[in-house]
């Protein structure tokens, strides 16, 4: 992403925030792993949309209207020795040259500078809650201004969550940010093919997942969120994490997972047969999937409000329960009574970016929110037959099927950006025999 798309998003946010404000933004702090050992970084999904900066220790400051530049970044300094161990940082001067920043500082100096940026500003924009120990940092700035009160200067009077106006700005994608997310789909679309084509019975579960490993970083991407690699039964349990169990003859295995670009997520589902071949019983729960899949889709378009797509697949799915015998009654009163839920307790879909289950609200003042143009969200009905399910024929127990694919809205209709990952069962059953 180039540094002149994060300077647009922060002018505009600027815009919106008004002359006499302040934003502050930290980025998320590191996290241990065990002892000595951390977690992989990631930045601050907000922090990084503003700035593109990677590094832990860094707090973005927004001063509408100041003279000497509006962007500031505090960050970590250059530190020769500790680079030697850790890596190479961009310290104060990189912020500016590289990231586009009117201003920076080194980050062990925020306590001497940012008290001084807050003075006679009316209003923060910040969100508190998300790091506590940040909170308490801003609190002690504010009441060392309050206490320099007879000195002629005054302390914000105003909070302001950033969250309403910056969530509200992810939520529409520019097309720097369409570019990423076609890409991530279509790498994490391959990676769905490797693992359709090197899947046989016997298999255990984390070597499909290791077609995943490997294709995500060849091309130089991470897993967007721990991978679902669930074979038979295991399909039944919506976050199933485990990957640990053998792929059995006969059965399906549903493979969740999705690639990480530059700080950007896609998410696709695919679910096929372990020996390449579907039963009848699979077949005919996987068709209805995917045509309640391709009935939401369908409902993906401007003007459409948020919940259209999961009524559309709510109806398909019940219908066909109906057809299949494992639902009985009329369809509205079925509906209306949730009855469905047996099979299909979860929700339609998300949005997506640089979150898996993007940021943006689903209802505005109290109604569903109408999609427009630029929204990304994920389509992805499924059915899942306990096990142990009663009342239900047993050729059908322990299926789990979901279908998922990543979805942008256009000016007249929608775009599939995961389509590259092959979902019609005949497809899917010639490639596996391939």
């Amino acid at each position: 992403m180039s540094p002149k798309e994060h300077a647009r998003r922060r002018r505009q946010l600027m815009r919106m925030m008004g002359r006499d404000s302040i934003a502050l933004l930290p980025t998320a702090p590191e996290r241990p792993r065990n002892r000595d050992v951390h977690y992989p970084y990631r930045p601050d999904s907000d922090f990084y949309y503003l700035t593109g900066f990677p590094e832990p220790e860094a707090v973005l400051v927004l001063v509408p209207g100041r003279r000497e530049g509006e962007a500031l970044l505090f960050c970590r300094d250059r530190d020769p020795e500790r680079e030697i161990w850790t890596g190479r940082r961009a310290g104060p001067e990189g912020a500016v040259e590289h990231y586009g920043m009117d201003d920076a500082f080194p980050i062990g100096d925020i306590d001497d500078i940012l008290p001084g940026l807050l003075e006679n500003r009316e209003r923060v924009y910040y969100t508190m809650g998300v790091y506590p120990e940040f909170d308490q940092r801003v609190i002690g700035w504010l009441n060392r201004i309050r206490a320099a009160s007879r000195s002629g200067v005054h302390a914000p009077a105003e909070f302001v969550a950033l969250e309403h106006l910056l969530h509200d700005m992810r939520l529409y994608k520019s097309a720097a940010e369409l570019r990423l997310m076609r890409r991530a789909a279509r790498i994490a679309a391959r990676a769905h093919v490797r693992a359709m084509r090197a899947c046989r019975p016997g298999l255990m579960e984390y070597a499909l997942q290791a077609e995943f490993d490997h294709e995500f970083r060849r091309q130089g991407c991470e897993h967007a969120y721990p991978p679902i690699v669930g074979g038979g039964e295991n399909a039944c349990i919506l976050h199933y994490t485990d990957n640990a169990a053998r792929l059995e003859d006969g059965s399906l295995v549903l493979i969740d997972a999705g690639a990480e670009l530059d700080g950007y997520a896609s998410d696709i589902t695919r679910t096929f047969p372990v020996n390449g071949r579907f039963t009848p019983p699979q077949r005919a729960l996987y068709e209805l999937v995917l045509e309640a899949q391709l009935a939401a889709i369908d409902r993906v378009r401007p003007g459409a409000h948020w919940n259209e797509p999961h009524e559309a697949a709510v109806r398909v799915l019940t219908r066909g329960l109906v057809r299949l015998g494992l639902l009985e009654g009329r369809v509205p009163t079925l509906i209306r009574h949730e009855a469905y839920r047996d099979f299909y307790m979860h929700r339609t879909g998300h949005w997506l970016g640089l979150d898996v289950h993007d940021v943006g609200d689903y209802k505005v003042g109290g109604a569903w929110r109408v999609l427009e143009p630029g929204m990304v969200l994920t389509v992805e009905p499924g059915l899942y037959v306990a096990p142990d399910a009663r009342g239900v024929a047993r050729k059908w127990r322990g299926i789990g099927i979901r279908i998922e694919d990543d979805v942008v809205v256009t000016k007249d209709g929608c775009e599939v950006l995961s389509r590259d990952a092959p979902k019609e069962p005949d497809e899917i059953e010639a490639l596996m025999a391939s």
